[in-house]
């Protein structure tokens, strides 16, 4: 009866693993179309090379006379048999995946006619797409290949560092090359606008808008403010032991985290109860744990 329970169990965590990974690819197919549409229909028709192997595929398009896709894809063949060698097979084999499906999208996508032709709207349009398109890819635990796998290189050795703070630096130099090979400097600026906007966009769909606030609160009623924002939020509330420098007096300090558009919420709570409190607010950058982010989900 035991070893029927456990075929069973193997068949069913067999067809969840299945499901996971359908999902998978499913999500980096639509991303990899999203990306190839930001540069075919946005960047590259208006002269923008808005950082990274994209950026340099599509100066290197106007040197010779090969795609934009197709160059994407040459460029990334040595880097991803470096991913081989730094991550394994699990992590190329999906990188290979988006990197071709990119390449051949953006050949495809090629032949249409660009978006817009308003520069400032293009810069935006690709910035947006092609930014939430690596972040999706990543969060399934893939790459787009390029600078993708290198930034989550630099990551392993500098893990305080957000990803979309790196692909902003590392794109300046490609922005700044590409003013030179199109000598046309409204091209780069406005090259650096995408990248700008792609980089703030890659937070956001990786890390989210936690926009959290931790306060401290320091009261003669700490039960009573502790109660009304357990009622009235339904928020975690912490007592942390303190002991005042001067009194000698020991004391019960609050602490908790919130959402940022509940943090004036507890203002009043305090102030109704004890108006004469000491209360600290400070953002908090990001915050684990339940009704938050997971502890297990990848970094990138």
């Amino acid at each position: 009866m035991g070893y029927t329970k456990k075929i069973e169990k193997n068949v069913k965590n067999n067809k969840k693993s299945k499901t996971e990974l359908l999902k998978k690819y499913i999500i980096i197919t639509a991303a990899s179309f999203t990306y190839a549409v930001g540069v075919s229909l946005f960047t590259d028709p208006n002269d923008m090379a808005p950082g990274g192997v994209t950026g340099i595929a599509i100066i290197l398009s106007r040197l010779l006379p090969v795609s934009t896709g197709t160059w994407i894809l040459l460029l990334n063949i040595p880097i991803l048999i470096f991913a081989v060698w730094k991550f394994g097979f699990g992590l190329t084999v999906s990188s290979i995946y988006a990197t071709t499906l990119i390449s051949i999208f953006t050949n495809i996508l090629a032949v249409s006619e660009a978006a817009t032709h308003d520069t400032l709207l293009a810069a935006l349009a690709g910035g947006v797409l092609s930014a939430a398109s690596i972040g999706f890819i990543f969060r399934v635990g893939a790459t787009t290949g390029g600078m993708d796998i290198i930034v989550k290189a630099v990551r392993l050795k500098v893990p305080h560092l957000k990803t979309g703070r790196i692909f902003f630096f590392s794109d300046a130099a490609i922005v700044t090359l590409s003013g030179i090979v199109f000598k046309d400097i409204n091209a780069a600026l406005y090259a650096a606008i995408s990248v700008a906007v792609a980089s703030i966009v890659l937070d956001i769909v990786l890390y989210g808008r936690d926009e959290a606030r931790l306060l401290y609160i320091i009261s003669s009623k700490p039960e009573q403010i502790a109660e009304r924002i357990l009622d009235d939020l339904d928020t975690g509330v912490t007592y942390i032991n303190g002991q005042g420098a001067y009194s000698g007096n020991d004391k019960k300090v609050i602490m908790c985290a919130m959402k940022k558009t509940a943090a004036p919420r507890v203002e009043e709570i305090v102030k109704g109860v004890d108006p004469d409190s000491f209360m600290i607010i400070t953002s908090a950058t990001e915050i684990f744990g339940e009704g938050y982010k997971s502890y297990f989900s990848e970094r990138m």
